[in-house]
């Protein structure tokens, strides 16, 4: 883990100012009443536009158990989850592909995704709100994004560092520990309560993955292009499980972000600082094994295909933090592993073991249990906002964006 462009205009994101009911109080108070943290710089985002209804109100539309699975919004965080799972299981074949070629540069790798995100969100930051106000966004929020970027940064780096030791399918199951990671940093920080079919839904997706596992020890599954050494694959899991921890932490700091600010800003500042990270550790780390790294059209086309894919990812993945929730994004991305093998076939001639489609299944089962007693909202109501996401922008995919406008899709 959405086009961004569709923010521009009607879409365009905006803080509305606090419900009626909250009187005079500002943003800023309201959001200081219920204890959550502020983000600065938060001027020019709109002119604000006052709720037509509350979200208690707009819950309370539908009722039942089941009154989330009525909403467009399930399926279409049901298929956003797929496609996710799906870039990310492509970013892990061409790097597995890469190293196949022996071209294997961890943080080089990434460094043009950063910067094609840079130009065209960056880009596109600057358009909305001009240089003076860019440079005010760094002057009083970098540091928000600078943070986010090196949590990343890191996270692609071991994640792709692991490949050179470990394998695909191994390799995949970093979703596991990252979900671990997410669920405890929103329950103490964010201040999530999970319900217990969420959690129930997570143990189920978590058990799909231990069919998975059961099934690769079952089989010896490995990628017969890059045999890999017992000592070298432990030594690739532990790199893949700091990746883990790196991306944990940073998804959950991107939901925070992405439900306070415009998707551009946040994808524009990950990008622009990302770069910075990624290029230093790219000269530092990576000088030898760039000189010794192969060289030829087809590693040319693997990191072209990794680039665009994973710059897919990085624009589509914030817009399921603010239908869904970090989490949530984990446990979908769990489906990875299927799809891994399904690719694996062509590429890795790979076999799918008969407890494959029953993993799938299982995954698949889990997501939906997850969202079993959710109201409409879904996750989309944070609960750092505000009960009527005073303290959140009006954005696509937000909940307050239907608080002030009960008639929009998304």
């Amino acid at each position: 883990m959405e086009t961004r462009n569709a923010e521009k205009g009607a879409a365009v994101e905006h803080y509305a100012p606090a419900s009626a009911e909250q009187g005079s109080l500002s943003v800023e108070e309201v959001t200081a009443a219920h204890g959550f943290p502020q983000i600065t710089g938060t001027e020019g985002n709109g002119s604000g536009e006052p709720i037509v209804t509350t979200a208690d109100e707009l819950e309370a539309s539908q009722k039942g158990r089941f009154a989330y699975f009525k909403t467009k919004d399930f399926y279409i965080v049901l298929v956003l989850g797929q496609v996710l799972a799906l870039c990310i299981t492509s970013t892990n074949t061409f790097s597995s592909l890469l190293v196949a070629q022996g071209t294997s540069i961890p943080a080089f790798q990434t460094f043009f995704n950063y910067v094609l995100l840079n130009i065209v969100y960056t880009g596109f930051t600057l358009y909305r709100y001009g240089f003076r106000r860019w440079c005010r966004l760094i002057l009083k929020d970098g540091w928000k994004y600078i943070i986010l970027s090196f949590l990343d940064v890191q996270g692609n780096y071991f994640t792709v560092l692991a490949y050179r030791y470990t394998t695909i399918l191994s390799a995949q199951l970093i979703n596991f520990f990252a979900i671990v990671m997410v669920v405890i940093i929103s329950f103490l920080f964010l201040h999530v309560r999970y319900h217990i079919t969420q959690i129930v839904g997570i143990l189920i997706c978590i058990g799909g993955v231990g069919i998975l596992i059961a099934s690769d020890h079952i089989t010896g599954a490995s990628n017969p292009m890059n045999p890999i050494s017992k000592g070298d694959q432990v030594k690739g899991d532990l790199f893949a499980l700091l990746g883990a921890a790196c991306y944990g932490i940073s998804n959950v700091t991107e939901e925070f972000l992405v439900s306070k600010r415009p998707l551009y800003e946040v994808v524009g500042q990950l990008g622009f600082w990302g770069m910075i990270w990624n290029g230093a550790q790219a000269g530092i780390f990576d000088k030898k094994s760039f000189q010794t790294a192969t060289w030829n059209g087809k590693v040319g086309g693997y990191l072209t295909g990794y680039t665009l894919i994973l710059a897919l990812f990085y624009s589509l993945a914030p817009l399921m933090f603010r239908l869904a929730s970090a989490a949530f994004f984990n446990i979908s991305l769990l489906t990875g592993n299927f799809w891994g093998v399904c690719i694996g076939v062509k590429v890795f001639h790979l076999h799918i073991h008969w407890m494959y489609p029953i993993a799938f299944v299982c995954i698949v089962g889990g997501l939906l249990v997850y969202f079993v007693g959710r109201k409409i909202l879904g996750e989309a109501r944070k609960p750092w906002l505000g009960k009527n996401q005073e303290g959140g922008v009006a954005g696509v995919g937000t909940a307050r964006r239907k608080v002030v406008r009960s008639d929009v899709v998304v």
